[in-house]
């Protein structure tokens, strides 16, 4: 998976293509550190690349959400798409994020 982590409209966006799995923590958790550095208050996570993702993807997520909400920072996921979105859909992530 690749990460990038840029400012968007007032936004720090997080975003990810590729497969999004346990085998990509490492690279998630790195761009995780870049956008609590930042100084927006809020992070997107933006889906719209990503062709896959799984339980332990669900799991950092969630992981960013805690870490966001301590340092005083909202999260939302953006731009779900076809399997991903049902992936998010099934798991009612859309009542843990605002979905962008």
């Amino acid at each position: 998976m690749q990460t990038n982590v840029t400012s968007r409209d007032g936004n720090t966006v997080i975003v990810l293509q590729g497969r999004f799995d346990f085998n990509t923590h490492r690279e998630f958790r790195d761009a995780v550190e870049r956008a609590l550095q930042e100084a927006a208050p809020d992070i997107r996570v933006d889906l719209a690349g990503v062709e896959y993702l799984d339980s332990s993807a669900l799991g950092m997520l969630l992981m960013l959400r805690d870490k966001a909400k301590g340092a005083g920072k909202t999260v939302a996921l953006a731009n779900p798409r076809g399997a991903v979105r049902q992936v998010i859909d099934i798991a009612n992530f859309g009542k843990l994020f605002p979905l962008a």
